[in-house]
């Protein structure tokens, strides 16, 4: 494992590109941490957001881990142009050459997005503790490490995603086209699960029970948004509706076995189409 990786990171690392993004992304994580600074004066009215309470612990890991996914396409730009130098380059065809197998070649690829998806976890972990204690008004250890699922909810998501971007490098092998199929994917989700909800189940919550199974909606369902959790939105929602909406923002071990299981289909099909594919 450690000679495919090395072996994946020197292909990295040579390319500028690459560096440039996966850079980027770890530095817009970081800003993160600026949302602390935001301050709103109108007039008497002040409002400071770190005061809100999205930097109290525990509900920094659901807050941070949600708001870090969204710049998840940074290394997923990574990936799938990772997969479509390959081909552009014949660097496969040459490690081919020199032995490796498309089993190892594809291992190599996943253990490059688990480490991807590690690294991403470990940072928001590490930047969630010094936000936390910079900012929260719960201190105590078993408040602060107590909803830590959201940190594996996170990483979960990330190798999903990450596997997804890796079999339509490898199914279209144009790294451009396989961005464009991945929006095209997101946007046919949308509108099939608009159709069940309001043409085809309009009255139950079926399309829900149906949608948990598309593969970018399950990876999205593992952290659900959490900013009704804050006190602030709970008494505008009560106010309006008279009475406190109750959800659920926990992770659930089906929820995981669905984006396990997509992400098993995903790294089978790349190794199948690499395995049927005349290179």
């Amino acid at each position: 494992m450690k000679r495919l990786l090395k072996i994946e990171f020197q292909k990295l690392l040579k390319n500028r590109a690459s560096k440039f993004l996966i850079i980027s992304y770890f530095i817009l994580l970081s800003f993160i941490a600026l949302i602390a600074s935001i301050k709103f004066e109108f007039g008497t009215f002040r409002l400071h957001i770190a005061e809100q309470g999205i930097f109290n612990f525990p509900y920094i890991w659901h807050f941070n881990t949600y708001i870090a996914g969204y710049f998840k396409l940074f290394l997923a730009i990574v990936i799938v142009s990772m997969m479509a130098n390959e081909y552009t380059y014949g660097t496969l065809k040459q490690n081919l050459i020199d032995g490796m197998s498309k089993k190892e070649f594809i291992l190599s690829k996943f253990l490059t997005v688990i480490v991807f998806a590690l690294a991403s976890s470990i940072f928001i972990f590490i930047m969630s503790l010094i936000l936390g204690y910079s900012f929260s008004s719960y201190t105590e250890f078993g408040i602060v490490f107590s909803d830590l699922e959201y940190i594996l909810g996170f990483f979960l998501k990330l190798v999903g995603f990450f596997s997804f971007c890796l079999f339509l490098g490898i199914l279209v092998k144009r790294s451009a086209f396989a961005l464009g199929f991945l929006l095209i994917w997101n946007i046919a989700e949308g509108i099939i699960s608009a159709l069940l909800r309001w043409k085809i189940f309009p009255d139950t919550n079926t399309y829900a029970k149906i949608n948990q199974f598309f593969p970018l909606e399950s990876m999205s369902n593992l952290i659900k948004e959490p900013f009704s959790r804050l006190s602030a939105i709970k008494n505008i929602e009560t106010t309006i509706t008279g009475e406190e909406a109750i959800r659920d923002y926990s992770i659930h071990f089906g929820e995981i076995a669905i984006v396990c299981v997509w992400t098993a289909i995903f790294i089978y099909l790349s190794y199948y189409i690499l395995r049927k594919r005349d290179l």
